[in-house]
């Protein structure tokens, strides 16, 4: 197993807005709290032991046992629950939606970011801990997100029609479906290891939250990694003052709104909103259902609903069943720091891309608002197709550039005649350079004619170029269908293959070594994308 790294800036696959963020550029630095190094997150660990309030530590280690109840936890996750009820112990923390199998392979590189962000910030500053979190979506309601995983190319998708809170639903009728994906893994050690650890979670019968918890803590459990749940009722009681916040003043969207309009006057008129703010940010949960809440002259309703609730019954409600009140994605990572001794989050551009929307927000709820670090992204690549790309004389950035340009740049590498034709326009430069000459020696009508006749010219030999190009990929066709199909292979529809494959493919092949080797060669503070043989 090898690993090579390349800049996220040289991949082409990340946003002129993150990779600004990783540059440090001026016009961005009001909008966080500093890029990601060890000296800003030991500033931040600093400012947020300082504030971070005994009391809802002490209801948060007590939610994480209650919720580990029904869990045999190994010794490194006991640990580090332990830890967590000291003062000097902080959090690194990143959260991801309840995907089946974990859904994309970064849903595993996030949690793996975040792990080895916390060895690396251990041995930088013995004095003090750091547990990585996974933060559960359990509150999400978007089924379809979820549903589905592809495994070697064939996709498994989950049709549930239910509704509400995913968390909540169950997973008896995931049965015939994993069934059906137990049968394509074969019957190898590591098959059976991955057969077991499905019958110990979706199997076993309980809701979908359950059934992650457990899957997700049976691969991480080794590392330490907690795994919470927001959808708890002694958590939220801490959130009550910022809930009540949002419904009388809306506060979220109008700090967002603001900073958006100052994201696109200091940094970028073209700056697009990751997320747009709604008025309200604020779903109300019931058995199955997620309403979002709106605010109108007579108080609080949502879609469906006949009456509406006043104001003063609104407030009661909340004071009573403060769980019910589920935050939107805008208001879900203030939550997360309110209740967490957090100091930095880990995740994908998209991601980093709206927490830079909310600095204001949080600044003017007094939260310390956390480092933002950009996920560790990769390249898996068999041994099989590493000797393809020796064979076809690629550099391994090569395989980031968009399919045409590979195409064309082989195409030339390989091509026994020279597919370059600018010597014929240094020829023709010198001959209308004479031609520009007699200019004048005679009347200023020909110098039209000369300049029509020069971009005539010119273009005919891009044409030609072009052309000539165009028929060698002909001639060619053996090797361009082969080296398209590499691509494909390593970047299906064009994709990074992170965002399509599932991990259980590489997790048959190398069983735990698989992730042992990606904490090995990640390093969340490197801003560079990692290719891996493996």
């Amino acid at each position: 197993m090898k690993a090579h790294q390349i800049p996220f800036v040289k991949t082409g696959y990340f946003s002129e807005l993150i990779c600004d963020y990783l540059n440090d550029k001026k016009e961005l630095q009001a909008f966080h709290s500093g890029v990601p190094s060890f000296i800003n997150l030991y500033q931040q660990a600093l400012t947020k032991k300082k504030v971070f309030s005994l009391q809802i530590r002490k209801t948060l280690c007590e939610s994480l046992c209650r919720q580990y109840s029904n869990i045999e936890m190994s010794s490194s996750v006991a640990k580090n629950l332990q830890q967590l009820e000291n003062e000097n112990t902080l959090t690194v923390t990143t959260g991801h939606q309840m995907c089946l199998m974990t859904g994309p392979l970064y849903f595993i590189y996030k949690i793996v970011s975040a792990i080895k962000l916390c060895r690396q910030l251990k041995d930088q500053y013995p004095d003090m801990d750091f547990v990585p979190i996974y933060w559960m979506a359990t509150e999400d309601h978007d089924v379809e997100e979820i549903s589905a995983f592809i495994f070697r190319g064939k996709k498994f998708q989950w049709n549930d029609e239910s509704r509400g809170a995913v968390g909540k639903i169950k997973t008896k009728s995931l049965k015939s479906l994993l069934d059906l994906f137990k049968q394509e893994l074969g019957r190898s050690i590591n098959a059976k290891a991955l057969k077991a650890l499905i019958e110990k979670s979706y199997d076993a019968g309980g809701d979908l939250s359950h059934a992650t918890r457990i899957f997700v803590n049976s691969l991480f459990e080794d590392y330490g990694l907690l795994i919470i749940d927001g959808y708890d009722t002694a958590l939220k009681k801490h959130f009550i003052p910022y809930l009540k916040e949002e419904l009388q003043r809306k506060s979220c969207a109008q700090s967002v709104l603001s900073q958006i309009d100052t994201l696109k006057k200091n940094y970028n008129p073209n700056y697009k909103p990751q997320v747009k703010p709604r008025d309200l940010n604020l779903f109300f949960l019931e058995e199955g259902k997620r309403h979002r809440l709106l605010k109108n002259e007579n108080g609080y309703t949502w879609d469906g609903k006949e009456e509406s609730i006043d104001a003063l019954e609104m407030i009661g409600l909340l004071d009573k069943s403060s769980e019910n009140f589920s935050p939107s994605v805008l208001l879900r990572p203030l939550y997360q720091e309110v209740i967490l001794p957090n100091i930095a989050y880990i995740g994908g551009g998209g991601e980093l891309a709206y927490w830079l929307e909310l600095k204001s927000f949080f600044d003017a709820q007094k939260v310390p608002f956390p480092i933002m670090v950009l996920r560790n992204a990769a390249l898996l690549i068999s041994e099989k197709n590493v000797r393809k790309i020796r064979n076809f004389k690629l550099e391994l950035k090569d395989l980031f550039l968009k399919r045409n340009s590979l195409i064309n740049k082989k195409v030339r590498q390989i091509s026994n005649i020279d597919l370059d034709l600018s010597p014929f326009k240094k020829l023709l430069e010198v001959q209308f350079e004479y031609l520009e000459s007699l200019i004048q020696e005679t009347d200023i009508s020909f110098e039209g004619a000369v300049k029509a006749q020069k971009v005539k010219q010119f273009n005919g030999i891009d044409r030609l170029e072009n052309r000539l190009l165009k028929a060698q990929k002909v001639k060619l066709k053996d090797q361009v269908e082969r080296l398209v199909l590499l691509q494909e292979q390593l970047f299906p529809g064009g994709q990074l293959q992170e965002r399509v494959e599932n991990f259980s493919s590489f997790y048959l092949e190398h069983g735990s070594k698989f992730i042992d080797f990606l904490m090995e060669n990640f390093d969340p503070l490197s801003a560079e994308f990692s290719v891996l043989e493996v």
